[in-house]
């Protein structure tokens, strides 16, 4: 069974991906009205051309890593069919950060919207500026949480241990706490 190839073109760039992968996002905020703005990122990247949004998590109230001097994040995990090769879905997801109005600031501190790209098939990447799968999944209860709830027996293509097996071996701490339906 072969998928049908398809070409898409973005920022004069060209390329040709012929087998859909399944790929899945982180997503967090905590600036302005968070949930409505983690649903407004899915809801843009299922009208993307060559993406096609499976299924979401809930959403999960979670401590901030890093300062701690700002208000907790809503954070949820997506799952993803596309055919797009992995750094054009990288590509989308800052594109849809910047478009949403997140801009440069300190690492771990407060934002508008974060989209990381978790998972990408059984892929293993590791390019400038791209690493896949993301190189703090298996530490964040804030990512596996959502990730488990939707695909907790995904394996980590580096560790091959499924995601309830991470979240598993996580030390406690890290605070998370069903918010609610996505």
């Amino acid at each position: 069974m072969h998928a049908r190839p398809d070409v898409h073109e973005i920022g004069g760039a060209r390329s040709v991906a012929s087998v859909a992968v399944i790929a899945y996002i982180g997503i967090g905020a905590n600036i302005g009205s968070p949930p409505e703005q983690c649903r407004e990122a899915v809801r843009r990247l299922g009208a993307m051309p060559g993406i096609t949004s499976l299924r979401t998590s809930s959403l999960y109230r979670t401590e901030p890593v890093g300062p701690k001097e700002q208000a907790w994040f809503i954070n949820a995990a997506a799952e993803l069919k596309t055919a797009l090769p992995a750094r054009k879905l990288f590509e989308i997801l800052k594109n849809i950060e910047k478009l949403m109005g997140r801009a440069e600031g300190m690492r771990w501190g407060p934002r508008v919207i974060d989209l990381d790209l978790l998972l990408y098939g059984q892929a293993i990447i590791d390019e400038e500026g791209l690493t896949v799968p993301h190189p703090e999944l298996h530490k964040r209860r804030f990512v596996l949480e959502p990730l488990c709830e939707i695909a907790s027996y995904t394996v980590h293509p580096l560790f091959n241990v499924s995601m309830r097996g991470l979240l598993d071996r996580l030390a406690e701490g890290g605070g998370v706490e069903l918010y609610g339906k996505f």
